[in-house]
């Protein structure tokens, strides 16, 4: 396995989280606004490409950059480094969670940021640990996941009558830890195992063409192998073995419940989306639309933030947020997504940060 420890940075991977933040806001606008099946067959087919897949490639983003981040204190071990990486992981991790707190507390019930800090603050123990520690981590958290699901009542917290928009408990504590850990938008168990995937990720040299490649392979084949082993199990167990509901429930490679084929899938996705924004930042690095995506994807933190105060303060001032048609959506999700590059371009004419990532690095100095 190639180790990477160099200083400048892969824009490629401020690319692919601007298309995972593209994705997102797909996703979030269209559950905003009501637009969930309301519209064409290949509508509601592109629609479904980002569900569950761009909040993937975000977490595995943000673990590949606490990698790089900590990359001199693992390879040094030098101890102060550590302490120094540990102070700073658990302060960001602290920021994360209070901002989605926030967020969840002005009615973003699909908030991710508070999920990102406790991602964060449990990789704040590993990332100097091995490989092999890392990958063993993850099995556990994959298989204690899957068995939760099975054990456990899924839809347990959700209201019945508006199943994943409505958690009932939530502000109790153990509403809000089996929301946290359990059934969630996105839950510890297994969500933080795209984080741990991540911190391994960023243990590679990802300027080395022959790492990509067989990463990009990697993806291609993983994927195709899963939802072709998805769709297979769903068929013969449905014959014989299992209801329906129970064979979409244990293989589906959608993100609810986020089974270990979710996981498996959307990993793979990742790593090809990853890849490839990598090959195309090279391959057109003085582009102007590539240099704004590039600056778009180092402010997401900001984007995602503002995606919650203005644009759903723009629906509600259009009374746009029932009932609504995938086309809508879409339509309004490409538009602030330019809006958001624009913004970013100007902005990076005399700031390096987005001003939610300036806000953060004070307070987590």
């Amino acid at each position: 396995m190639t180790k990477r420890h160099v200083s400048k940075r892969i824009e490629g991977l401020d690319f692919a989280r601007a298309v995972a933040m593209f994705g997102m806001l797909v996703v979030n606008f269209g559950v905003i606004t009501g637009a969930d099946g309301n519209g064409p067959t290949w509508l509601i087919w592109v629609q479904s490409l980002f569900q569950g897949r761009a909040s993937a490639i975000f977490v595995i983003l943000a673990g590949i950059g606490i990698s790089l981040m900590t990359a001199k204190a693992r390879t040094t071990e030098s101890q102060i480094l550590i302490k120094q990486n540990n102070r700073n992981l658990r302060k960001r991790s602290l920021f994360l969670f209070v901002l989605g707190m926030i967020l969840y507390a002005v009615g973003w019930s699909g908030d991710i940021l508070h999920y990102y800090g406790v991602y964060m603050l449990i990789a704040s123990f590993f990332f100097v640990s091995s490989n092999k520690t890392i990958i063993l981590l993850t099995s556990v958290v994959l298989v204690t996941a899957q068995t939760f699901q099975i054990i456990f009542n899924y839809m347990a917290g959700w209201d019945p009558e508006q199943f994943l928009l409505t958690y009932l408990d939530f502000w109790t504590v153990e509403g809000f830890l089996r929301n946290l850990f359990f059934n969630g938008y996105h839950p510890v168990l297994p969500w933080v195992g795209f984080f741990f995937i991540g911190l391994i990720l960023g243990r590679l040299d990802l300027t080395n063409d022959t790492v990509r490649k067989k990463l990009l392979i990697a993806g291609f084949s993983i994927t195709v192998l899963t939802e072709i082993m998805s769709e297979i199990l769903m068929n013969v167990t449905t014959k014989s073995v299992l209801d329906a509901d129970s064979a979409w429930f244990l293989f589906e490679t959608g993100p609810i419940p986020p089974n270990v084929f979710y996981i498996v899938s959307n990993t793979a996705t990742a790593l090809i989306v990853i890849v490839g924004s990598i090959y195309i930042t090279e391959r057109f690095a003085e582009n102007g639309l590539i240099r704004a995506m590039i600056h778009t994807g180092q402010l997401t933190l900001t984007h995602y933030v503002s995606h919650v105060f203005i644009g759903i303060g723009i629906l509600i001032v259009l009374n746009r947020l029932e009932h609504q048609t995938i086309a809508f959506s879409l339509l309004f999700s490409c538009l602030f997504f330019v809006g958001s590059m624009l913004f970013s371009v100007l902005w990076r004419r005399k700031y390096n940060r987005g001003p939610i990532e300036i806000i953060m690095r004070k307070v987590t100095k």
